[in-house]
């Protein structure tokens, strides 16, 4: 066995992957609960992101590809489970809009874990803005604009608080250990 072949096989941890699957299920779940629930605002289009939280955490606590691979697979799961292809294109798109911004900002450190969480929800809303006007064909679509970005900023400073509590109380070496 080589020596860069055994570094490999530290680096593989089984407590992580199955914490990693613990965060994809949660999400499932809350994304499930979410769809479940009446829209609060009545203005169609507009969720909690509830699922969004569990990216938060993911990219918190283990980094950029993890949360990438969880947001991938919640996604393509809740979509095929509970949705459609057009769900899964929707969500696709405003998800890894909303990741890459997240992944950006939250290194930086003006910006708080709410402050990427309010980004990451107005881009989801932007992104799935583009994808809809791509869709239909029109650019009309741009006057709903402002409500996803006021509805995007409520929500993003709620999942970004509610990430922000769950991880003053988690920190990923302690949910390693429920593993080992």
């Amino acid at each position: 066995m080589t020596e860069s072949h055994g570094e490999e096989r530290r680096s593989f941890r089984p407590g992580k992957t199955a914490v990693l699957g613990l965060l994809l299920g949660v999400a499932l779940i809350l994304g499930y609960i979410e769809a479940l629930l009446p829209p609060f605002t009545g203005i169609p289009g507009v969720k909690l992101g509830l699922a969004n939280i569990v990216t938060l955490l993911t990219l918190k606590l283990y980094g950029r590809k993890e949360a990438l691979m969880v947001l991938i697979s919640r996604i393509l799961l809740s979509g095929l489970l509970f949705g459609s292809l057009y769900s899964i294109l929707y969500s696709l798109a405003g998800g890894l809009f909303a990741f890459f911004l997240i992944a950006f900002f939250l290194h930086y450190p003006k910006f708080s874990l709410i402050g990427v969480s309010v980004l990451g929800a107005i881009g989801h809303n932007m992104g799935q803005l583009i994808v809809a006007m791509l869709t239909v064909k029109t650019l009309k679509l741009v006057y709903y604009g402002p409500v996803l970005l006021i509805s995007g900023l409520l929500t993003g400073i709620l999942t970004g608080m509610l990430a922000a509590l769950i991880l003053k109380h988690l920190r990923a070496e302690d949910a390693d250990r429920l593993y080992k």
